[in-house]
């Protein structure tokens, strides 16, 4: 029998799905459900539809072609069995324990079995090494950690009186396998309430040190309505989304929002990216909504997509703003609305274009339903009205649910996120006459050069136009003329060369798509620097750049670096 929590979580579900497509009503009359005091998502909710329910929950596919599915109600059954068995290890309510698992069986298992017994979830990337995870254990005070066996070694130099549990064998850890042999009934509901805390993430860090992020039982959980009215998912439909466990994408994507939707998760497992491949699984697997980043959406559209696209009917981008021209591509050769949208780690899924929504090329869409989002000028921290410019920001004022608490342990960074009853996201943004938001850049990475505002995403959203560009970041160079000029930084994709002849052309070609004053004057063939997590780190390159400039002022020394090119190194790009 369903709980009060249960009813009315289901019924601000339903009443997004019964406004997918009309999403002007959706932004206008949803709020989010108040599920009084007593709330554990993995009991009233996921049991709650998924004992007795045969329909496939998860389904991971190996690049072999090798496949496991488990239904709705085997996975009721194997969380309450890896539940039962931390609690005998000696993990309680409370407890916080490192999951660095891929995607694999035993991840979503562990999640929720960990949700079940009312301790706290830290996802960790399988990419991390030790002195990442001495971190990890020690901020987050783990108590137990969970990993393959294969990733156990790792520990081996991480001191600390914390649980080892492995998925296989390992010499002085406890196999979690064991934990499908038990026999236990449902699991009991822990008593949390939706305050308390569930997810403790790392993020990824692109200027300094991780941050770590709490949620409760109720900012992600319940807070993922958002994002499932984002992504489009329905009862019944097959989601794929590509992200890495452990970062906070992936449970957006691959936990939360489809089984909010009770939507079939489907993970592909590979090693090295194959567009063909990928294109095969979303067609043989019928995959109805399909979310990933742009960087595997310029892939697929380098691909071949005249097979069409299946039994597509969402397609979404995610992890950095959707250059304009990857949309016009999957329209022109698919007929589908490539879908951009916004949010932290800190929140859900704040701005987006939602199924039914009219898309402007370039903008993230509008304010999600239940995201009070509102831009503030940055100099001010005055609101901004109507159209204009300011960082992306949550209105405390109206008690938005899906943030986080705060960072743990660090006041100073606490006080200066949540100044002047804001909660501030750093990105900047534009917001159009009809309410459109456009991405703008990390306020730190948004420059003047000439005395103009340089937004480095739209000059490389042209850049990565260019046939040989397969990324681009955009920086300042110190410059004596005009102070700072506009650098990129370009990875080449496979079969052009780092030459004069193709920096010519990659100059020529902003030349002629940009404002004079966001002219790229110099350009760099150079591996971008990138978090573990993907994300270009700007901060090195711009340090990098300054490090440069000193040494071209350094007598003995000469100001063309390593393989730069200059606007005036070529004759017909001279005299402007």
């Amino acid at each position: 029998m369903s709980s009060t929590a249960t009813t009315a979580y289901r019924a601000a579900r339903d009443q997004l799905l019964t406004l997918q497509g009309d999403p002007d009503r959706a932004r206008a009359e949803f709020t989010y459900p108040d599920v009084g005091p007593r709330w554990n998502w993995a009991v009233d909710w996921f049991d709650a539809f998924a004992r007795g329910n045969d329909k496939p929950g998860l389904i991971v596919v190996e690049e072999d072609g090798a496949e496991e599915t488990l239904t709705f109600d085997q996975i009721a059954t194997r969380s309450d069995q890896v539940a039962s068995f931390l609690t005998t290890q000696g993990v309680t309510r409370g407890d916080s324990v490192i999951v660095m698992l891929g995607n694999q069986v035993e991840l979503w298992d562990t999640m929720l079995g960990i949700m079940k017994i009312g301790a706290v979830i830290m996802p960790t990337t399988t990419a991390v090494g030790p002195a990442d995870l001495r971190d990890r254990i020690e901020r987050g005070t783990a108590r137990a950690v969970v990993a393959n066996a294969a990733d156990t070694a790792k520990f081996e130099e991480v001191p600390g009186d914390y649980l080892k549990i492995s998925i296989g064998e390992a010499s002085g850890w406890t196999n979690l396998h064991s934990a499908y042999d038990l026999a236990v009934p449902p699991v009991d509901h822990p008593g949390t309430g939706p305050d308390d805390r569930l997810l403790l993430y790392f993020t990824s860090g692109t200027t300094s040190r991780p941050k770590l992020v709490e949620h409760t039982q109720a900012s992600y959980p319940i807070g993922h309505l958002s994002t499932m009215a984002w992504l489009g998912v329905r009862p019944g439909d097959v989601h794929l989304n590509i992200s890495s466990p452990g970062w906070a994408k992936h449970a957006w994507s691959c936990f939360f929002a489809p089984w909010i939707a009770e939507a079939t998760i489907m993970v592909y497992n590979y090693t090295r990216f194959d567009a063909a491949a990928l294109l095969k699984v979303l067609r043989s697997y019928r995959v109805t909504t399909f979310c990933a980043p742009p960087t595997v959406w310029r892939m697929l559209i380098n691909a071949d997509l005249s097979g069409g696209p299946g039994a597509l009917r969402e397609v979404i981008g995610a992890g950095e703003p959707l250059n304009p021209e990857v949309i016009s591509q999957v329209q022109r050769q698919w007929g589908l609305t490539l879908r951009d949208g916004y949010g932290q780690t800190e929140t859900t899924a704040q701005i987006g274009n939602m199924p039914g929504d009219p898309v402007k090329l370039g903008s993230m869409g509008k304010a999600l339903p239940g995201m009070p989002s509102v831009l503030v000028e940055v100099e001010t921290g005055t609101l901004v009205e109507g159209p204009g410019e300011g960082e992306l920001c949550l209105d405390l004022s109206a008690a938005p649910l899906a943030l986080m608490t705060g960072y743990q342990g660090d006041a100073a960074r606490n006080i200066e996120a949540m100044d002047g009853g804001f909660y501030h996201t750093g990105d900047v943004a534009s917001r159009d006459a009809n309410g459109m938001i456009t991405y703008v850049g990390r306020t730190d990475d948004v420059f003047k050069a000439s005395d103009y505002k340089i937004s480095p995403f739209e000059v490389e959203s042209v850049l990565i136009e260019h046939e040989a560009v397969a990324e681009a970041a955009v920086v300042p160079a110190p410059d004596e003329v005009r102070l700072a000029v506009p650098k990129a930084y370009v990875t080449l994709v496979d079969g052009h060369e780092p030459t004069a002849e193709t920096a010519f052309s990659i100059l020529k070609h902003a030349r002629e798509h940009l404002a004079p004053w966001q002219r790229v004057r110099r350009l760099e063939f150079f591996e971008l620097p990138k978090t573990i997590s993907g994300k270009i780190r700007r901060v090195e390159l711009r340090a990098r750049e300054e490090e440069l400039a000193t040494e071209a002022t350094t007598p003995g020394t000469t100001g063309h670096i390593g393989q730069e090119f200059r606007d005036t190194d070529f004759p017909e790009l001279r005299g402007s």
